[in-house]
């Protein structure tokens, strides 16, 4: 498939010499490439920094004459044909991973489909760890060579900006994002016109339009119906991510299961492999078997190839998680539909079906698991949950053989590390370390990097993410977002020496934010200790719907403010991508303590692992895997059949006992050089055992082998 980008038309004035610096921009390869990211930098420092590192914006913004001036500098142009080298022969794909070791894949193509994709902060379209995880699973999916097509929407608004008021309460705020500043362009037929694809919803034709984003070597096509054509009520549906009521959400997914089929069909692409990342995309099994019927095969013929060819990955144990439309809400989109599947209403009604929902709703879970033969969680903790919550599914047949799979999360390295860690990580380990990320023997050689070299640059790091939050809350109050009252809790006082431990994830209350505030008097030994002092730094959005989402972070921010704790509690508002690379790099401790066994994975705790940070967790989601009792502490948590309060009791206590009697006195005991070395030496074991364990490279290629090579295999080639 042709990934090509064209220049934009804003960027004519570049001239002849860098005339291809559009076509990077274009492509987010540039987001995960260190030496792309340093060439966008050196065009102009400043605005590269205005820009939230948006080079498309760059571009457009910068004075003609800088770029004349460029264009003639010795310097700046062997920077940019190294990186064009290193752009054209990534592109060229003649040494991926895939293409050496699956030749009979190569003619096989994915498609993944996902309701949020985090690639980039210039790419709003994510509001946490499902988006980021699909971002990086592309963006591995592009290094490996995978032949993955994503399909999402493009939400103009994007996800909500988070205000905070004076009084603490979380404020949700909208405002669209200019495409033309972002990476994104319209996406094109076989002949050259702009696409679009139609869904009948409810008696009524909506027209969506389609864009592209290039993520190296994955193209990402995103649905929007924001065209012309609609009337006002349709133009809105693609408006906002995870915006609106049960009917809003509801043609939500009917347009990227149904449409996304569609708009596959418009633009020539014929997937092999249909991949469902999460239950909002599970149309897509409804509209394959409608489309196999007009072809001839019976309900049963087609149920089998649409199962055989369709992986479902599933990411929350939580029942808030999974999707259920009421029945009143089904007749009224799909009417008319069923008997196109050959289907009676009430044997329709029965895919949504569980014994929960029996009567009441359909679930898009259980659509998918009845049509989908391969299913995995995203973690070996969640495999096991998964199992057991839907084992209904497989009367008879003991748990552990319920044919549902576990493929761990990962995280991108290249695109979570900081510029100082890949730059020691490039002497010490491998100049091309970011391409054997899951070789255990070349993550053996942190243990030789010297203590002195790898204290210094996290303690970099460290005042990298302190300059970053003063920033913040200065320009924040230049704007007037932020009150003077305020300008405390927002971390402006943190002390860079002091031991730093970091909380940051969506504000669920199962994610128990406030846990650590249980106990007040301990806490403020720890934090007031004069030679030893601890600080936290929090941030996360609650949904605007999560009322005690949202009193958590109310919560928070009043013992941010609380001049007992002031100075040493701090809240970062609008947490998104960009903040989250400060935070996973900057801090000491990585705070995680979701109520056992809600946490299906977690993702965050292992970017922060790459970069040095030591994890603090409840052994739930991928600590359980990944905690060996010498990288990091790890919380047992009581039985799962444990009252809430015994458990959260049961949980504080470990937390403080770590923290006074292990953590705490670790980071400061000190050699003469002012170094802690027992610190160092956990931080050593932590990266040496997480790093290629829980990367992307690994898990990618646990998908391809585990999932989507049997998907290839099994699937039936009738039809």
């Amino acid at each position: 498939m042709d990934i090509s980008t064209s220049v934009n038309s804003s960027l004519a004035h570049l001239p002849p010499s860098l005339g291809r610096l559009s076509e990077v921009a274009h492509n987010l390869w540039w987001s995960w490439t260190l030496e792309a990211r340093e060439l966008f930098e050196t065009i102009d420092p400043t605005l590269w920094f205005l820009t939230h590192h948006n080079p498309v914006k760059l571009l457009a913004d910068v004075r003609p004459d800088r770029l004349a001036r460029l264009g003639e500098d010795p310097s700046f142009l062997r920077h940019y044909s190294a990186v064009l080298r290193l752009f054209d022969e990534y592109c060229a794909n003649k040494k991926s991973w895939f293409g050496a070791h699956h030749t009979d894949l190569t003619k096989t193509t994915i498609a993944y489909f996902s309701a949020e994709f985090g690639l980039h902060t210039s790419v709003p379209i994510y509001s946490g760890g499902l988006g980021i995880l699909a971002g990086d699973h592309c963006k591995e999916a592009s290094d490996l060579g995978v032949p993955l097509v994503g399909i999402g929407f493009m939400y103009p608004q994007g996800y909500f900006r988070q205000r905070l008021t004076q009084e603490g309460w979380q404020e949700a705020a909208y405002a669209p994002f200019t495409r033309e500043e972002s990476p994104i362009q319209a996406a094109q037929t076989l002949s050259g016109e702009a696409c679009r694809f139609t869904v009948e919803m409810g008696g009524r034709h909506v027209t969506a339009a389609v864009w592209r984003v290039v993520v190296g070597r994955v193209p990402l096509f995103l649905i929007d119906t924001d065209v012309p054509e609609n009337s006002p009520e349709n133009r809105a549906l693609s408006a906002r991510l995870y915006g609106g009521d049960q009917e809003m959400r509801l043609c939500q997914e009917i347009l990227l299961g149904i449409g996304g089929v569609r708009l596959l069909r418009a633009l020539g692409i014929a997937p092999s492999i249909w991949h469902a990342n999460e239950g909002h995309s599970a149309f897509l099994t409804l509209e394959r078997l409608r489309e196999f019927m007009q072809k001839g095969a019976t309900h049963a013929e087609a149920s089998e190839l649409v199962r055989q060819s369709t992986v479902f990955t599933t990411h929350t144990p939580v029942p808030a998680g999974h999707d259920v439309f009421p029945h009143h809400l089904m007749d009224r989109y799909f009417a008319g539909y069923w008997e196109q599947l050959g289907l009676s209403r009430e044997t329709f009604m029965g895919l949504g079906e569980t014994p929960e929902s029996r009567g009441h709703g359909f679930n898009m879970t259980a659509l998918a698991m009845r049509l989908s033969a391969h299913v995995n969680g995203v973690s070996r903790e969640h495999g096991r949950v998964t199992r057991e919550m839907w084992r209904h599914f497989w009367p008879g047949l003991p748990t552990e053989q319920v044919p549902i799979r576990s493929v761990t999360n990962g995280i991108h390295a290249p695109t979570w590390i900081s510029p100082e860690l890949h730059r020691l990580y490039g002497k010490s380990l491998s100049p091309t370390w970011t391409s054997s990320c899951d070789d255990p023997a070349m993550w053996q050689r942190v243990t030789d990097i010297p203590d002195a070299e790898l204290w210094a640059v996290r303690q970099a790091m460290k005042r990298k993410l302190m300059s970053f939050i003063r920033e913040r809350a200065r320009t924040g109050w230049m704007q007037g977002h932020i009150q003077p009252s305020q300008v405390l809790a927002r971390g402006t006082l943190l002390d860079p020496e002091a031991l730093t431990i970091g909380f940051a994830r969506r504000f669920a209350t199962y994610k128990r934010a406030t846990l650590l505030f249980q106990d007040l008097e301990r806490l403020k030994s720890l934090l007031q200790n004069r030679w030893r002092p601890v600080q936290l730094i929090f941030a996360g959005k609650a949904h605007p719907a999560d009322e005690p989402g949202r009193y958590f972070i109310h919560e928070v921010l009043s013992f941010c403010h609380d001049h007992k704790l002031g100075g040493h509690v701090a809240f970062l508002e609008d947490y998104e991508m960009h903040m989250a690379k400060f935070l996973v790099q900057g801090v000491d401790i990585w705070l995680n303590t979701p109520r056992f066994p809600l946490e299906a994975s977690g993702t965050s705790g292992m970017k922060a692992a790459l970069n040095g940070v030591l994890n603090l967790s409840i052994l739930d989601g991928w600590w359980a895997e990944g905690y060996n009792g010498a990288n990091g502490w790890g919380i047992q948590p009581l039985a799962d059949q444990a009252d809430t309060k015994a458990q959260d009791q049961h949980d504080v206590e470990q937390l403080y006992r770590i923290l006074e009697q292990e953590a705490v006195p670790l980071f400061y005991q000190r050699d003469r050089d002012g170094i802690p070395r027992g610190w160092l030496h956990m931080v050593k074991e932590c990266i040496r055992t997480i790093a290629p364990q829980f990367c992307t490279t690994r898990m990618v290629k646990d998908y391809v082998g585990m999932l989507y090579e049997p998907a290839t295999l099994r699937a039936p080639s009738t039809w």
